[in-house]
């Protein structure tokens, strides 16, 4: 398996997962630089059959098109999403890029279509955890209530050694695991739900 994160412009993370044998692959929230990543693609002879965005927000579609054009590839997002996709997924459905087996985990909170993509042994986050940090949960379509289960309920009953790599590079390092984001991270210390809430609203 090939896999690439790319720093984009400003803390924007871009990610890049190909199959060795098909040469498949799938580009992860293309946002302000998609010639870096072209480069990449085309250096590695690759055929992007796939776009997934990880939420709607610009910052992580903006480029959407300059792949579909390039690479005839279709959009997958959430079917909540409001960008021009091609291929709408919900909880659990399951996207192949070749022979890799990418499995969708519906993760509202930071917007209601926010996904995150688990595959191997990697977790693509979005926008819903960052190393150190979550997403934040005041824009529209952002709930306290819905990213507290997406965290606990969904993303902390993976197993420690699964990596973590989120859509921005907040953090002091621009991967982790989930195992060190349950033992450090403080925004995933035991609250009640309500407690979370109020927390979420804090400066």
């Amino acid at each position: 398996m090939f896999f690439k994160q790319v720093i984009q412009q400003g803390d924007n993370f871009s990610y890049i997962i190909a199959d060795d044998a098909t040469k498949e692959a799938a580009v992860v929230d293309p946002s302000f630089n998609a010639d870096a990543i072209i480069r990449i693609l085309r250096n590695q002879n690759l055929n992007v059959k796939y776009i997934i965005n990880t939420h709607d927000h610009s910052d992580h579609t903006a480029s959407n098109e300059d792949f579909r054009s390039h690479f005839g590839a279709k959009v997958v997002a959430h079917k909540l999403a409001n960008v021009n996709k091609d291929i709408s997924v919900v909880d659990g459905e399951v996207i192949m890029v070749g022979e890799i087996v990418i499995k969708v985990i519906h993760t509202p909170g930071h917007t209601q279509d926010s996904i995150c993509l688990l595959f191997d042994d990697k977790l693509l986050t979005g926008d819903t955890l960052f190393v150190g940090e979550c997403g934040r949960t005041d824009l529209p379509s952002g709930s306290a209530e819905d990213m507290y289960h997406s965290l606990f309920d969904k993303l902390m009953k993976l197993d420690d050694n699964i990596k973590v790599y989120p859509g921005h590079d907040y953090g002091p390092k621009p991967c982790s695991t989930i195992g060190v984001e349950r033992r450090t991270n403080y925004t995933l210390y035991k609250r009640t739900v309500d407690e979370f809430i109020a927390f979420m609203k804090e400066p």
